[in-house]
């Protein structure tokens, strides 16, 4: 499989790169949620977190952690929204893992990530120890 992103990283077709190391590249979002909203990717296609080895996943945290403060001050931001869409539910549209970081202004209109997933689910404590218990065997 050929992602739109692994035809920016051969060159293949045009993109803003911002930064770009042996394992990851970044790149302006072509659909930007905010001045300097930026994509991180690794150079390698994974459809998913998950499907990333850890050493690869290492740096491209690096690169994350390198980039939002050369975000931040290219743009004025205030702040930063970090997020990975990781699956189709989730609103992932591109199988290939990428983290998105989304300058954030006062008063921009955006929320906080709770805003996201609408109502939230209302769990009685012996839920959250279940799902808890069955995280940390799985983790």
């Amino acid at each position: 499989m050929s992602t739109i992103f692994s035809q920016i990283v051969e060159g293949e077709i045009p993109a803003r790169i911002v930064y770009e190391d042996e394992s990851t590249v970044a790149f302006l979002d072509v659909n930007p949620l905010a001045p300097g909203h930026t994509l991180v990717i690794p150079k390698d296609e994974y459809e998913r977190l998950n499907d990333v080895p850890e050493d690869i996943a290492t740096e491209l945290y690096a690169t994350v952690h390198r980039l939002v403060p050369a975000v931040e001050e290219a743009v004025d931001a205030d702040a930063t929204t970090v997020a990975f869409n990781n699956g189709e539910a989730a609103g992932q549209e591109v199988p290939h893992v990428h983290c998105h970081l989304v300058p954030r202004f006062a008063g921009d209109g955006g929320g906080p990530i709770h805003a996201i997933a609408g109502d939230q689910p209302d769990l009685a404590d012996d839920e959250l120890d279940t799902i808890a218990e069955e995280i940390e065997t799985r983790a």
